[in-house]
């Protein structure tokens, strides 16, 4: 009972809202991860990461789809429950799947089942401005929400593919005022996926909420990578953003460690991992 009182006082209290605050506010990088499953959450909490997602690219990585469009809200919330079984340390954030945020009643149905039934703390959906009401809608109930801008998996079919977003001077103006009307709205946290790093500088300096990054430069307050990625476990062709946390090292943890270190030190992402 009142656990999270009972290890607020411990040496590994939980990582909430307010902490990745102050981790912006001090200059602190965010080390995030992507996951499915308990064995890897116990794994990737013992290697001290910030933020887990469990992300709806369990359709790709786990399902073996080609885009994330299967992926049913039940889906994530099967994965969610396993993986937060398996933390305690880090803030676990869920992917609200393609087409379960289509008006703002949908949305918080959604997210409640997410929170109540997968353990979430935290709800992530994709979208520029045109999401600016479900979110405000969704902030005002309470629920933590991160805004994920740039490439969005879920819109490849209208995109026509997974490729690097805002390189035009008007795209990228129009992504840093969607990024500042999200967090207007209430999003906690603002993604930004496969985008130039002088955006994402930008962007980030222009918000005050915690920006994460995954292909989106050194200059975001932090960086996520899907945990199959870093231990070179996908197979086939790379995103240019990936790094195989596995070379020299000899177990799964080492190389999340490795990772986080990595992070945290600013040595990822380096020049070749940018766009």
């Amino acid at each position: 009972m009142y656990t999270q009182l009972q290890l607020r006082d411990s040496a590994r209290p939980p990582v909430n809202v307010s902490t990745l605050r102050r981790m912006k506010e001090q200059g602190e990088k965010i080390a995030s991860i992507t996951c499915y499953d308990a064995s890897f959450a116990a794994l990737v909490d013992a290697a001290d990461v910030d933020v887990v997602l469990v992300g709806d690219s369990l359709g790709m990585v786990i399902q073996g789809y080609d885009t994330t469009v299967p992926v049913t809200l039940d889906n994530v919330i099967y994965h969610c429950k396993a993986v937060a079984r398996g933390l305690v340390r880090p803030f676990l954030m869920a992917d609200m799947p393609f087409m379960t945020y289509t008006s703002r009643e949908q949305a918080l149905q959604n997210a409640v089942r997410l929170m109540q039934e997968g353990g979430a703390k935290m709800v992530k959906l994709e979208g520029g401005a045109g999401q600016v009401e479900i979110v405000e809608f969704l902030a005002k109930h309470d629920i933590p929400l991160c805004a994920h801008l740039g490439l969005k998996p879920q819109s490849v079919h209208k995109t026509g593919g997974f490729r690097v977003q805002g390189r035009e001077d008007a795209a990228a103006e129009q992504m840093a005022r969607d990024a500042e009307a999200l967090q207007d709205a209430g999003a906690d946290i603002v993604l930004l996926e496969c985008i130039p790093a002088a955006l994402g500088a930008a962007i980030t300096r222009r918000l005050h909420v915690p920006v994460i990054g995954i292909g989106a430069g050194p200059d975001t307050d932090g960086q996520i990578l899907v945990l199959y990625d870093v231990l070179d476990i996908t197979p086939g062709r790379k995103p240019r953003f990936v790094r195989n946390y596995m070379a020299g090292h000899d177990s799964p943890l080492a190389g999340i460690r490795a990772y986080v270190e990595a992070v945290k030190s600013r040595a990822y992402p380096a020049p070749e991992h940018c766009f």
